[in-house]
Formats: structure tokens, sequence, C-alpha cells
């Protein structure tokens, strides 16, 4: 509720702005209109939220203006006059209502797809619709309303006008209702800012195939040419897509008749089941109209799109197995180690599902890639990651096992061979991925390892591939990513010496497992926050001791051969004197 007073006070400031450059009264009706469907649900296709929204806009209004209808115990009806045009709310009150109509018919248009029934309201509502923007169109025309304006609501008019006539399939009225919407909207987009221009353009856009299909149904052959050439563009949204979808279904079951079998891996199958029929017409188209979009929205809708289809088709076939397994029991068959031509199409259409996934998966990661090396010019919005990348690539291998288990190709060795082959090329990426995602981390050792891994795949895919080259041709370039992992490794070197606070918080034995210095290890890379530091480890200081030639150390070994001369007479004197001498040498009596 608080966003839709805002919206549309916005709106009003607005057109407040515009009564002052213009004269007389004015209504930005398209700008109106995309941006009160644009915020209240038609960007995810939620009609109903938007009607909620328009009644209660138009709730407001009738408070604001003091326009209500009765009171709560009696309903008195009133109607907008030209007379009370003094306000612009007036013309926005009536422009509401039929948003209101015509939102409530696309929900029911939604919702006819399982309740056929509902088709009768859906019209009901669209007239209603269609009313409503007669009667503001007539309000347009009082001389109080700016000429803009009426082309405008003129507009508005004409294109809900052919949105009646396009749903009764009064084709030709139809047209002639969406001719004149888009003349207006031309005409106003050559005339006003370039800011308006593009709103004005993209309605023109939207009505395009309405007319290209209207023209086709009238008896114009030529169109259906367009009306392909629109599809592959992006035109045609909503209700247009589903009539151009059919219309496709239409002209290849009138071909499917003249097919009757399908050659794949030397194997030559038929086809009798008339969904699968169709689908097999479709596949050139659908690859080569993937293959001829620019647009990157328009070629993911075209992808699921041909997987949905296929799906269908799979199912098809899975219950034709099932009536022919049944069938086998009963009987005596004994030719069970064989793949029956069904199960061989199974496998076909299994194949063709599964290249589909890798196919869009891939184009997805080139996406983001390319959006990768793009500076980020927003730091609020979150941009793509390598993390992206990397569930992509596991999405892709995942397909890839999945084709080496086909039934009936377990002993084909020449697509066994492709397959492993590639296989190697995209755990490559995605080992490259990883790495680049540990490298946002700063985690320099791990990246390297990762790094080295890219290399060692990619020169084994390179050493394989010379007898696959004609199946390889829409693998990645091999090269490439050689030449950008060896980019990547001198700059992840350089990275990791550079960054010395992050490092330094790490343990150094988690980092360095060589003690050796730098002298000694010159020729191999080691990341050691120490050399960046207050204490590099480049030499070994003090040096260590090395032997040298030491003088030599005589031992007198003579020693024990020597005789000494006696002395005993000399010891018996000394002891000659016994007390009596020791006593007159303390007192000096016998010096």
């Amino acid at each position: 509720m608080a966003a839709d007073k805002q919206t549309e006070a916005k709106v009003s400031l607005t057109d407040e702005n515009k009564e002052n450059l213009q004269d007389g009264i004015g209504l930005e009706i398209l700008q109106i209109i995309k941006e009160s469907q644009q915020q209240h649900g038609l960007r995810h296709g939620d009609y109903q939220r938007y009607r909620g929204y328009c009644s209660r806009r138009m709730r407001r209004l009738r408070k604001t203006l003091g326009f209500k209808m009765g009171n709560r115990h009696k309903f008195v009806g009133k109607k907008v006059t030209v007379e009370m045009l003094s306000d612009h709310r007036y013309l926005l009150l009536v422009l509401m209502e039929a948003e209101r109509a015509w939102s409530y018919a696309m929900q029911l248009k939604q919702e006819a797809n399982t309740e056929p029934r509902k088709r009768f309201h859906l019209l009901a509502r669209l007239r209603k619709a269609a009313k409503h923007s007669e009667k503001l169109e007539k309000l347009c025309e009082s001389p109080c309303v700016d000429a803009k304006t009426k082309l405008e609501a003129q507009a508005y008019t004409a294109y809900l006008s052919g949105m009646v006539e396009f749903e009764l399939q009064e084709w030709k009225r139809a047209m002639e209702a969406f001719n004149k919407c888009k003349t207006i909207y031309e005409k106003l987009a050559s005339a006003f800012t370039e800011e308006l221009a593009v709103l004005y353009r993209q309605r023109v856009d939207e009505i395009s195939p309405n007319i290209r299909y209207c023209a086709y149904n009238i008896g114009d052959q030529n169109a259906i040419n367009d009306l392909m050439q629109m599809r592959l563009t992006g035109g045609g949204g909503g209700m247009m897509a589903e009539k151009l979808e059919s219309l496709i279904t239409q002209a290849r079951t009138k071909q499917a008749a003249t097919m009757s079998e399908v050659e794949w891996r030397g194997r030559t199958v038929p086809v009798k089941i008339d969904k699968a029929r169709i689908f097999l017409l479709g596949l050139a188209d659908n690859e080569s109209a993937i293959a001829q979009t620019a647009n990157e929205e328009t070629k993911e809708h075209l992808y699921e799109t041909l997987l949905a289809e296929c799906r269908d088709t799979i199912q098809a076939v899975r219950e034709e197995l099932k009536s022919e397994a049944k069938q086998r029991e009963r009987g005596s068959e004994g030719d069970s180690g064989k793949v029956s031509n069904l199960q061989f199409l199974h496998s076909y259409l299994t194949y063709i599902k599964l290249c589909t996934l890798v196919k869009r998966n891939e184009s997805m990661a080139h996406t983001l890639q390319a959006k990768l090396k793009e500076p980020e010019m927003d730091e609020s919005k979150r941009g793509p990651r390598p993390q992206d990348l990397i569930r992509l690539y596991d999405i892709i291998l995942q397909s890839l096992a999945e084709l080496s288990t086909l039934q009936g190709l377990e002993d084909d060795h020449t697509f066994q061979k492709e397959v492993s082959l590639k296989t190697l090329v995209y755990k490559a990426y995605r080992c490259f991925f990883i790495a680049q995602s540990y490298v946002l981390v700063k985690k320099w050792s791990e990246a390297l390892v990762l790094y080295e891994r890219v290399l060692k795949y990619a020169t084994e895919v390179q050493s394989k591939a010379k007898s696959l080259n004609n199946s390889l041709k829409d693998l990645p370039d091999v090269q490439e990513l050689i030449a950008e992992v060896n980019a990547e490794k001198y700059s992840l070197q350089a990275a990791a010496i550079l960054d010395t606070d992050e490092t330094a918080e790490v343990p150094s034995q988690q980092q360095v497992k060589d003690n050796r210095p730098l002298c000694d290890r010159l020729e191999t890379f080691r990341l050691d926050p120490a050399l960046v530091g207050k204490q590099p480890n480049l030499v070994q200081f003090p040096p260590d001791f090395q032997p040298i030639p030491c003088k030599p150390l005589f031992f007198d070994l003579a020693l024990n051969h020597v005789a000494f001369p006696a002395l005993d007479d000399k010891v018996e004197q000394k002891g000659k004197g016994g007390f009596a001498g020791y006593i007159k040498g303390m007192f000096g009596f016998g010096s």
C-alpha cells in the first residue's frame, strides 16, 4: 500500500509538471501504464496483483477527488463528464478502470489453458476494457486536454480494440486497429524526447508480431517468414508468443507425414510416433534459430522451448517402450540382448536433450565469462563470480556422464572416446575457475596447484584430440586456456609476494615447507612471507663451520719406559725426627 501511494504521488507530480509545460490538462498514459505494470506484478506475469493495485488506486483517487459512489449503505453510480475535467486525476481514474478490466482479462487467459469455459469471461472483460478506453478517448476530445494526451488516448483505444478483435479472430479488423495504434506511436516517437521515444518504440515492437500474424491469417504467406524472424529477435510476447508457437507446430505437423525414419551413429531407425516426427522435423530449424540469435534472453528462451519439446517427446517414446515391454513379456521373443529400434530412438532423443543442455550451459558460461572480465561499475550490485561458472561446468560434466551410459552405445568406442575427451576439456575449464575462486580469497598455494592441474588436463586433451578433430569443432579452444593459465600463474606469483598483510596471519608452516635460505632455492617458487619482512631468510648467517687441516698433536710415549732415580734415603731422613723433632721445630730449639 505504501508503494502504491508513493507511485501515485510520483506520477501526479510528473503530470503537474507537464501541465505547466503544455497548454491544457495532460496525462502520460503510456508512461503511467508501463511504470505501474513493472512495479506491481507484470514483471513476473502476476496479473492478479496488478488488478488489485488498480482497484486500490481507484479507491484512493475517488477519495481524494470526493468522487465516491454513494456510501456504505447505498450505491450511487457516477460518471466522469467533460465538465469535471478540472483535474487530470479524473482522466487517470478512467484509465485505471480500463487497466483493471484488461489485467483481469489477462489473468483469465492464463487460467483458460486448463479451464476453457473462462474464455467467455475473458472476452467480456476485454470488451469492458475497450469500452472504458473509448470513454477515455471521448473525454480527451475536450478542448481543455492537450494534443499529446488526445493522441495517446486514441492509440490506447486502438490497442485494446485490436486485442478484442484478435481474440475473436477477426483478423482484418484487428489488423486495422493495430496499424492505427502503430502509426500513432511512431509519430509520437519522432516528435518527443528520446526517453519517451523509447517507450513508444517498445509498444510498436509489441504490436508488430500481432500485425504479421493477422496478415498471415488473412492470406499473406510471406508473413510467416517475418514471424519467424521476430521470434529470433525476441518479439511477440504474452498472447502472441502462444499463437506463434501453435502456428509453427501446425506447419510442422503437415510436414511430419513425409518423415518415416532417421539415421544416427550408422543405424537407421523408423519413426512411427507423430510427436517424435514433429520434434525431429523442427530440430534443425530450432538449432539454426539459436545459432542466428544474438540476444541472450531470446537464445535462453529458445533453448528452454527446445528442451521442453524434447522432454515431451521422450515421455511419449517412454510410454511406447512400456507397452512394447509388456508385449515382449507375453510373447516368446529371444533377442533380448539387442537394443530395439524404439529403445535406440529413445537413446537418440536423450542424446539430443543432453547435448542441448551442454550447449545451453556453455552459452551461459560464455556470457558470464564476458561479464566477469568487465569492471564492476556499481559495487552495491552483486556481479558474476567464478563460483557461478563452476556450477555451470558441474552440470555440463553431469550431462556428459549420462551420455556415456546411453543404451545401444556401450560398444561404440568412437563415441565413448569423444565423450571422454569432452569431459577432459570441461574438467580443465572447471578446474580453472576453481583456481580463480581461490585467488579471490588469496589462497595462493591452492590456486597454483589447480593451475598446474589445468595444464595437465589441457596437455592430455591435445595429445588425444589428433584422431577426433571432426567431432571437436564446437568445443572451446584449449590452446587459449593454456595461454591464459600461464599468464595467470605469473600474476599469481607476483600477487602472492606483494600480499604481505594477509600472508603474515597464516602460519609459516602451512605456506613454506622448505626452510632453506633463498640463495639455495632460486630455481623453485615458494611462498615465504619472511622475504619481505624485517628478517628475510636470504642467506645463512653466520655461515656453518667448515673442516680444515689442524696442527698435529704430539704424545710422549717414552714416559712409560723412563726409570726415575731412587729417593728412599731422603724420605727416611725426614721421617727420623719423630715427635721430638716436631716439638723442637715448633719452638725453634732445633734451628
